[in-house]
């Protein structure tokens, strides 16, 4: 990688983020393996298995950040909160009912958001997020973050979103930090 090195956002519907699957799968293996998460390839393989019928809803949208070579950089992908979703449901403390109202156009899932360590701090991570989120009809994006992520929780809170929670969402010990960004403001 050379520091003026041009990165391509590429925003992809399902089926076209499926045949990237490799690619996605290269991203979050290298940034997931690293504290605090610390996954491992089975972890990496479990979430990929969960991401294939991801892809295949009708609604799911990815964004993905690669060099002009094709090496892949960063991924971010998600797609809108069914009504009959468990997240809420996760969080330590209960929300007012008005929050936790879904529809399936309500609330977009921000499901993951992921830059490789040699481009982080390059703004790869806001053009993945804002390429992810244009267009979309949703009144408000919701995700979950690991706390000790710090450099994650800083971009999310500088790019508009706040803590409402803490779930812990995945078996295990850790709590994340639940965060919402309101798109009517």
């Amino acid at each position: 990688m050379t520091p003026r090195e041009t990165i391509t956002v590429e925003r992809m519907g399902g089926s076209a983020a499926a045949l990237a699957e490799d690619a996605f799968g290269l991203v979050y293996a290298d940034v997931f393996a690293e504290p605090p998460y610390n996954e491992t390839a089975d972890d990496v393989a479990a979430t990929f298995r969960h991401f294939r019928c991801q892809t295949r809803k009708p609604t799911f949208r990815a964004a993905l950040a690669h060099t002009q070579d094709g090496e892949p950089v960063g991924m971010a992908y998600g797609y809108p909160v069914e009504p009959d979703t468990r997240w809420w449901d996760e969080l330590t403390e209960p929300v007012p009912e008005d929050m936790r109202r879904e529809d399936g156009h309500r609330t977009f899932g921000l499901m993951e958001l992921a830059v490789r360590g040699p481009w982080r701090g390059q703004g790869v991570a806001r053009r993945l997020h804002e390429s992810l989120l244009d267009g979309i009809k949703a009144e408000r994006v919701l995700l979950n973050v690991h706390p000790d992520s710090q450099a994650a929780s800083a971009a999310y809170r500088a790019w508009g979103y706040r803590k409402i929670g803490e779930a812990r969402p995945w078996q295990g010990p850790d709590l994340y930090d639940v965060m919402l960004l309101d798109l009517r403001t």
